[in-house]
């Protein structure tokens, strides 16, 4: 109730609700004492009466109407992870993030935030993917870029940063032209040092995901990414802490975004180099040659006559010359 490892609920209300519960269940057992078999069940048959709307986003991501993918590897999408709350009861539900990036001078647009269907929190997680976009890149030249962030079929507002880290690791993988793994659903917010921040409702995102792994088949290699700082708040139920011990489902706990994309791609994020630039090879190579490219395209292009015409582009020098 708490998700905490180190406190417990002074929630007495809700507590003496489950003892009740709980006790008519060791009756039906026609057992002497209420034992753990007896609350579990009560917790369970708690959750069964409320979670009608859990089971039919489950069904409609099973049956393809939801589309969400949890094998292979696509470029510029992640499976993020949302909450949602419905009075005494909040489960988790995978949604997909895409992010597409092309030449221009627009930044990183929210496509939530201008259809106005994003709240004030997401809206400060996205800007701050411009920070670490430059802080991280953009030190020899310009941030010369344009990427489009969507959370897909998405009919309600957005709200919150816990997927800044989810829609960062898309543009990136966007950028260096290098799939995610779609088995892997993410959840973190990040700031401006690339460090991946703790987040709310981890136990109800990472239940929400396997739930769906369960139903499509799992396949030993499925997990969820979620932020170091909130191991101490795993409380998971027993289901899913069995399958993390048979091997069946994993979580990786990440403290910063190089981490998280190694995770994500299989290939090293790559660190910066004394004289500058990124090993060849890596993610960071391939984001910074990305966008070295763009930079120097839009500074050709930026010097296009004012009537519309764009000038031939030079041709392309070869070594002899």
């Amino acid at each position: 109730m708490v998700a905490d490892q180190e406190k417990l609920s002074s929630r007495f209300a809700q507590i003496k609700e489950i003892v009740e519960e709980a006790g008519y269940w060791a009756k039906q057992d026609h057992a002497n004492f209420i034992l753990a078999k007896h609350v579990d069940k009560a917790v369970e048959e708690r959750r069964y009466r409320h979670n009608l709307l859990d089971e039919r986003l489950r069904e409609m991501i099973t049956r393809g109407t939801i589309m969400i993918d949890t094998q292979g590897a696509v470029v510029g999408q992640v499976n993020g992870l949302s909450v949602y709350s419905l009075g005494d009861i909040s489960f988790g539900k995978p949604s997909r993030i895409t992010c597409r990036t092309f030449l221009g001078r627009s930044g990183v647009i929210n496509i939530e935030r201008e259809s106005q269907m994003s709240g004030r929190i997401h809206d400060k997680g996205v800007l701050i993917l411009s920070g670490y976009m430059g802080w991280k890149f953009a030190q020899e030249y310009p941030l010369s870029l344009s990427a489009s962030l969507c959370f897909e079929q998405s009919y309600e507002g957005v709200e919150g940063d816990s997927a800044s880290s989810t829609e960062l690791y898309a543009l990136l993988s966007s950028l260096a032209d290098i799939p995610i793994r779609q088995n892997i659903a993410v959840t973190g917010s990040v700031n401006q040092k690339g460090e991946v921040q703790p987040i709310g409702g981890i136990n109800q995102k990472i239940e929400g995901f396997f739930e769906v792994c369960r139903e499509k088949g799992l396949t030993g290699d499925q997990g969820v990414m979620m932020p170091t700082k909130n191991l101490k708040h795993l409380m998971l139920r027993d289901e899913v802490v069995s399958a993390v011990k048979k091997g069946q489902f994993h979580i990786w706990a990440v403290s910063t975004i190089d981490e998280g994309i190694q995770v994500l791609t299989g290939v090293e994020s790559g660190t910066r180099q004394t004289g500058g630039g990124y090993p060849e090879g890596t993610i960071n190579y391939g984001v910074d040659k990305c966008l070295r490219d763009m930079a120097n395209k839009l500074k050709f292009y930026g010097g296009a006559p004012h009537d519309g015409e764009v000038k031939e582009k030079p041709p392309e020098k070869n070594s002899q010359t």
